[in-house]
């Protein structure tokens, strides 16, 4: 975790219970031990900064003491988690929320500063949930149900039943949409309970089939998984068909369910208060609480945020108590939680997407995000009226033992004159602050974290009663797109294959089945061979390694009866992490007494029926071209 420059410039000892330490001890400054001042230690320190390893003329250098550093805690354990989860999204938390945002860039606040506030807003949760309900049925997605309350069915077989299939809807559905669209998963989901209405169904199908109806949604190790669960579940004599309701069970239990979808099973069909956090979630909640962080690859940013979501859903459970004669520990199940979840992915894919409507988003004054946009638009001079950016708050205010260790510095921060290129020389007339002055802001004095002196603060959050022109939604709008930090894709490999379509005299075609692991597991292909060096063949070199690699394939079972006929094209194909490329060759056998040849590789075999074969979609266009140019 990297702090912020301010805090690196100005080190300090945090206190011992300093909610910095927490997450991350900050770097120290040790002082030089010295057992007697004879002995006294030093590291020398180069002087020549332009001198290499093997140039630098040590007789020369002078002897500087410099402190010696620890290196910093890039992870924390359960314990110091435990701890921090507590101390922030704890429902013991005692102390006024920080209502008023911290000011871009600088972003000057601390570690409480990201205790949602949502949670200490019901108003805010139900505006939400009240949101989802009012647009749940605007995109028709047929897994969307109503919630089986188990206190209204007295059957208890009949319960049983019902949550069964319910949970196995729940389970596929959250499997297919994965890194698919809805739109796409929804004719997939509906041609898939045609066929297997019941988990039991699954359980006994063939997995051939099963991969054939997974066709074109990719990742097909995730359908082989599915059916391995279908399996273990109805197998297993404690759960026989109905998947667990705890989503600790199911994660550790059920193959290919993550906390994720355990979460959504758990709160959705069976109403415990689980948290679901997808990608579109992560999103939501790092706005929400104003992280500035890799919501991808930091663990210390992922952890929190799912503990956040964990204590949100909580409250949520809560909130269907209040009022009742039930007390706040009662672990009763009610639709809630699923609306919740469900409320939060429905946001981060409809409206708070990489690109924000914040002008349309139901939550918009409990967020940090938001909030700090407001600021950097009032500083601008678009906003007028008092707002939240008029007051202090302890984010202001903090002591630099306890700074945030967990937000990234904004060192993305888009200049202000910039910013102002984009919304025209209207918004740049209005600015209030010089861009020079802005640029060159100095970084924050000890005694500003320490000594200053906090104004009185609305407590109720503003930003949303505001009617912000064009210009200054546009710039809050721009503000909230930077979070959560924008992580580089890695560049996909390149890859090149040659796949070889060998026909026999009797029209039928020699296919292999992939490995059970790895890309494309399981799925039927044409014998192919992956060029050790893509991008340097010609169509003569390609020709000369598909003849030898075939001719590889089972010694003298072919007896020089093997042409090759053409290749026939190239098919381009994108896989998440590999860019390749199939060239397609032909050939033909003149016999057609070759299958006992085979007879000892159970992964290959002749086939009359390619297009039904369960392939990978990039294969089967490899099998348009071979159609095509068998039937001309």
């Amino acid at each position: 975790m990297t702090r912020s420059s301010r805090n690196a410039q100005q080190p300090s000892s945090p206190a011992p219970n300093s909610m910095a330490n927490v997450l991350s001890s900050s770097t120290k400054d040790n002082e030089i031990k010295t057992s007697r001042p004879a002995r006294k230690k030093v590291v020398r320190k180069r002087t020549r900064s332009d001198a290499s390893d093997s140039d630098f003329n040590q007789e020369n250098e002078a002897a500087v003491a410099v402190p010696i550093t620890k290196k910093r805690k890039t992870t924390r354990s359960a314990k110091e988690a435990a701890k921090f989860n507590d101390r922030i999204f704890g429902a013991n938390w005692i102390e006024d929320p920080i209502l008023a945002a911290c000011d871009p860039p600088a972003r000057r606040h601390g570690l409480d500063y990201h205790r949602p506030l949502l949670l200490d807003s019901r108003h805010g949760r139900g505006s939400l949930i009240n949101w989802f309900d009012s647009v749940s049925t605007a995109r028709s997605m047929p897994w969307r149900k109503e919630w089986i309350d188990p206190r209204l069915i007295a059957d208890a077989s009949l319960l049983r039943s019902r949550l069964e299939r319910r949970a196995y809807e729940v389970w596929i559905s959250e499997i297919m949409l994965q890194q698919t669209r809805v739109a796409v998963v929804i004719d997939y989901w509906n041609r898939w309970m045609a066929k297997w209405p019941t988990i039991q169904d699954l359980a006994a199908a063939e997995p051939d089939d099963v991969l054939a109806a997974w066709r074109g949604l990719g990742y097909y190790s995730r359908a082989t998984r599915i059916h391995e669960a279908a399996k273990l579940v109805c197998e297993n004599h404690k759960w026989k068909g109905l998947l667990p309701a705890a989503a600790e069970d199911l994660a550790a239990g059920v193959p290919g369910v993550g906390r994720y979808t355990a979460g959504a099973i758990s709160s959705i069909v069976f109403g415990q208060a689980a948290p679901m956090v997808d990608g579109n979630v992560l999103r939501v909640l790092s706005r929400q609480l104003g992280i500035f962080g890799d919501v991808k690859t930091n663990k210390i940013v992922i952890d929190t945020l799912w503990a956040a979501a964990d204590a949100l859903v909580k409250a949520v459970a809560r909130d269907s108590t209040e009022g009742s004669d039930k007390d706040e520990s009662d672990n009763s199940v009610s639709d809630r939680p699923g609306r919740w979840g469900q409320a939060l992915m429905e946001l981060g894919s409809t409206i708070c997407i990489p690109k924000p409507n914040c002008a349309a988003c139901p939550v918009s004054s409990t967020c940090r995000a938001y909030g700090e946009g407001i600021q950097l638009a009032t500083r601008k001079g678009l906003v007028s009226g008092k707002t939240t950016a008029e007051t202090d708050s302890k984010a202001s205010t903090c002591d630099m033992e306890d700074i945030c260790s967990l937000c990234d510095p904004f060192r993305e921060f888009a200049p202000p004159d910039e910013e102002d290129n984009k919304l025209g020389s209207k918004a740049s007339k209005n600015m209030t602050t010089p861009a020079s002055k802005l640029s060159s802001k100095k970084q924050a004095t000890l005694q500003a974290f320490a000594f200053a002196q906090p104004k009185k603060i609305d407590k109720k959050p503003s930003s949303s009663s505001l009617t912000l022109s064009t210009a200054a939604m546009e710039v809050v709008t721009n503000y909230a797109r930077k979070f959560p930090v924008k992580t580089i894709k890695k560049a996909v490999r390149e890859e090149e294959t040659l796949v070889c379509a060998i026909r026999r005299s009797d029209g039928r075609y020699l296919i292999r089945r992939r490995p059970e692991k790895g890309l494309l597991a399981g799925l039927w292909e044409f014998p192919s061979y992956i060029l050790p060096e893509p991008g340097k063949g010609t169509p003569k070199t390609r020709k000369r390694d598909a003849k030898q690699y075939v001719s590889s394939l089972d010694a003298g079972a072919f007896d020089g009866k093997l042409k090759h006929l053409s290749e026939l094209g190239s098919v381009p194909w994108l896989f998440s992490h590999i860019k390749l490329t199939m060239h397609v060759h032909l050939f033909e056998l003149d016999n057609a007494n070759v299958e006992e040849s085979f007879g000892s590789d159970s992964r290959s075999r002749w086939t009359d029926t390619v297009g039904e074969e369960s392939m990978g979609t990039g294969m089967r266009k490899c099998w348009d071209l071979v159609r095509e140019a068998a039937s001309s």
